[in-house]
């Protein structure tokens, strides 16, 4: 976990602004979070393992290759069709494949004002799960001079209601991927190593 938190630390103000999350915990996020893993009651822990007929062994394996392949895709200059099948793939997999099985489910199961909590109830809530919805529904785009990305999302739950346009800065973004790997990574080794 300590490289987990190490990766953390500089979004540590932005998880105390944003998500209310104390200083020790901002400062080693993955910790925290595996201890409120281990705190969880059994329950909750089987809740997790069984909201998705995928294990978690074949979870892991997904988030490790998904790994392997941003490091060796951002190892590579000049790829611009790389770069592209770069942020396909890791929006999908930080919000759209991780999204129902990990985080709606802990946060359902956390208690209130964990670390664990915190963290998926952000990932789950605006503007992070309109984004989530717009990547699952091919909504987006990149925005002009991609310094970020342009998506469409309905406001309300009218489903005949226009979908709006927002835009996430590329920093924002890399906010949001960082926090979902942590949250997944921290929370699947954890189940694992128990």
């Amino acid at each position: 976990m300590k490289h987990l938190d190490t990766q953390m630390q500089p979004w540590a103000p932005r998880l105390r602004d944003d998500l209310g999350i104390s200083i020790d915990a901002s400062n080693a996020l993955a910790t925290s979070i595996a201890e409120d893993v281990c705190a969880l009651p059994q329950d909750v822990r089987a809740a997790v393992l069984s909201s998705t007929p995928i294990s978690l062994g074949q979870r892991l394996d997904e988030l490790r290759a998904f790994q392997a392949f941003m490091d060796m895709a951002s190892g590579i200059p000049d790829k611009p069709h790389l770069r592209r099948a770069q942020v396909i793939v890791q929006n999908y997999m930080c919000f759209v494949y991780l999204g129902d099985a990990c985080f709606k489910v802990l946060r359902k199961g956390s208690p209130s004002g964990s670390t664990l909590n915190r963290c998926c109830r952000f990932l789950n809530d605006n503007p992070v799960r309109a984004f989530r919805n717009a990547v699952a529904h091919g909504n987006w785009s990149y925005t002009a001079g991609f310094h970020g990305l342009a998506f469409w999302a309905r406001k309300g739950d009218d489903p005949n209601e226009a979908p709006a346009q927002f835009q996430v800065s590329q920093n924002d973004l890399n906010f949001w991927q960082s926090l979902a790997r942590c949250t997944a990574y921290a929370t699947y080794t954890t189940l694992e190593a128990s």
